[in-house]
């Protein structure tokens, strides 16, 4: 049996996953992290993208994040986010629909507020059709 690491991603709703990885992916601010059982305690803040989980049956989940806190212990890793949900869960047609309003916005940049909360937007709803598109990469 393989070394494994306790995960919880949590949020703002519901714990959405809690459970033993053997490895675990996140998109933190300053690139993707790969976190191994044992891994030096850590916290950085989360990018929206995926979080991917490899399970010690060879498994992997994968999950949608829209940002957040990731706080790493050497036998825990927890994933604080807004908006959490299962990757299979996403609403393609919400993501593609805000995706658009939010396009749409930062093309009319009435003033800064809404150019910078418009880019926030567009790039949660970029993150959440790529997640889409790893999942579908995969073969679910």
């Amino acid at each position: 049996m393989a070394m494994t690491i306790h995960v919880d991603i949590v949020s703002a709703e519901a714990e959405i996953f809690s459970g033993q990885a053997t490895m675990v992916n996140a998109p933190a601010e300053m690139g993707e992290v790969g976190i191994a059982p044992r891994h030096t305690p850590l916290v950085t803040r989360l990018s929206p993208g995926d979080v991917r989980i490899q399970m010690d049956n060879g498994e992997e989940e994968m999950f949608y994040v829209s940002g957040g806190i990731l706080e790493v212990q050497p036998h825990m890793v927890t994933v604080l986010s807004d908006t959490a949900v299962r990757a299979q869960d996403i609403d393609e047609a919400a993501a593609q629909e805000a995706k658009r309003q939010a396009e749409e916005r930062i093309a009319q940049q009435h003033d800064e507020y809404d150019f910078a909360r418009a880019r926030a937007e567009l790039a949660e709803a970029a993150a959440q059709l790529q997640t889409l598109r790893k999942l579908r990469r995969r073969g679910r």
